[in-house]
């Protein structure tokens, strides 16, 4: 039973760690990139747009939706991992 307890402790750090990175992620894409260092990122152009502009406009949106997948594909490796998974 104790064996268990640690198995899903050890679980939920996981899962907690794969959340925290991809909020950061979330966090310097939107509010790093698209807020303060909008004017800094300008100076590079993406697409025929400004980089800060892209960023703030389009870019965030790309990432939010890629950091959606990643977290998927991560929770159902850590599911199968813990043996945790629905199938």
């Amino acid at each position: 039973m104790l064996d268990k307890k640690e198995k899903m402790q050890a679980y939920w750090r996981s899962n907690v760690r794969i959340v925290l990175t991809l909020l950061a992620i979330w966090f310097t894409v939107s509010y790093i990139f698209g807020i303060l260092l909008v004017d800094e990122l300008n100076q590079f152009r993406l697409g025929g747009f400004k980089l800060g502009f892209w960023f703030a406009q389009q870019g965030a949106i790309y990432c939010f939706v890629l950091i959606i997948f990643i977290y998927v594909w991560l929770m159902n490796r850590l599911d199968k991992k813990y043996g945790v998974h629905e199938d």
